[in-house]
């Protein structure tokens, strides 16, 4: 494999980002490095508040600054920085290159245009079409993400919609220039479990079709295990693990990790024990005054004082698999 080709299209390397408020600066992203090569899956998993959402959201550029600002570290695309980058400079590879799904269908999309506007939209500013041509990729795109009647249903109305139907919508406006990564924040949030599976079997489904690779944000260790190929676990606005998919559920090595997964619902012993699912005890820190040492610590059964004396690095304990805790 050739240098180029081995290297991550995108990697974000000592990420920070701060968030001025009237107590003080929250440091919601903290140092975090991710990895996403070409045409893979990543699950960055966590609880909520973890600062999984702003690093996705600051990839594009989409936090508010002020009253956020990126402190520190490298977001390279294909070997580029877009920190130092402005709205105009950012505008092409927004869509184009790197799209992104909100984790909110209900109200990510305008209310007063139809839905096949708003998907040509998108196609017009990026792609250059003219109206007509760009309503056709609008229709066929809806086609593509199975919406039924998707020449008439592009005149609709997000209203008209049902929550799956409109995170359909919304996969198809992403997918709709060909983006070389998907950023799907929280895709399935307030869908049933039957749609939340038919989401993530489209966005595979999307995934293979297109060759572009995924960026999954979620807190369902269950999602991850289905569509991962590689998972980053973040906690605190740090990133705690890193591993294979199949290494992380096998062989988890930091507590948090550990927890995470215990909670997880056991189908296959329900019938036979009962089981009652473990929750972490305590809460997040605080971020505007986060404490010394692993920011696990304080809610972890196997601290030490060592644990509170220095911050763990992340290091490689195995082939592919990280960890910061000092076990």
């Amino acid at each position: 494999m050739s240098a180029t080709a081995a290297e991550p299209l995108l990697s974000i390397r000592d990420l920070k980002v701060h968030f001025a408020t009237d107590d003080g600066m929250i440091r919601a992203v903290d140092g975090v490095s991710i990895d996403v090569g070409r045409k893979e899956t990543v699950c960055v998993v966590g609880e909520s508040g973890c600062g999984k959402t702003v690093t996705a959201m600051t990839v594009l550029k989409l936090i508010a600054m002020p009253p956020g600002r990126i402190a520190g570290g490298q977001i390279l695309w294909q070997g580029r920085d877009l920190v130092p980058l402005k709205g105009d400079a950012m505008r092409p590879i927004r869509a184009k290159e790197i799209a992104i799904v909100f984790q909110e269908p209900m109200t990510s999309l305008n209310p007063v245009y139809t839905v096949g506007e708003q998907i040509a939209e998108v196609v017009r500013q990026q792609e250059g079409l003219g109206k007509r041509a760009a309503m056709d990729r609008a229709k066929e795109m809806l086609s593509l993400v199975h919406i039924p009647n998707a020449t008439r249903r592009a005149n609709d109305y997000p209203h008209q919609f049902s929550g799956g139907m409109r995170q359909r919508v919304m996969i198809a406006m992403a997918l709709s220039c060909n983006p070389q990564l998907l950023i799907a924040d929280e895709p399935t949030t307030a869908l049933d479990v039957t749609i939340q599976a038919q989401i993530l079997d489209l966005l595979a489904e999307m995934k293979e079709r297109l060759g572009m690779a995924v960026m999954l944000i979620t807190h369902a260790m269950g999602v991850v295990a289905e569509v991962a190929q590689r998972v980053v676990v973040m906690y605190a606005g740090k990133v705690v693990e890193e591993a294979p998919v199949r290494e992380l559920f096998g062989n988890p090595r930091h507590p948090y990790t550990q927890g995470l997964i215990r909670s997880i619902p056991r189908l296959d012993l329900a019938a036979t024990q009962r089981q009652r699912l473990e929750a972490i005890p305590g809460t997040v820190p605080n971020l505007l005054h986060p404490p010394v040492g692993c920011r696990f610590a304080a809610r972890c059964r196997f601290a030490t004082d060592a644990c509170t004396a220095a911050e763990p690095p992340l290091r490689e304990v195995a082939p592919g698999h990280k960890v910061a805790c000092i076990l």
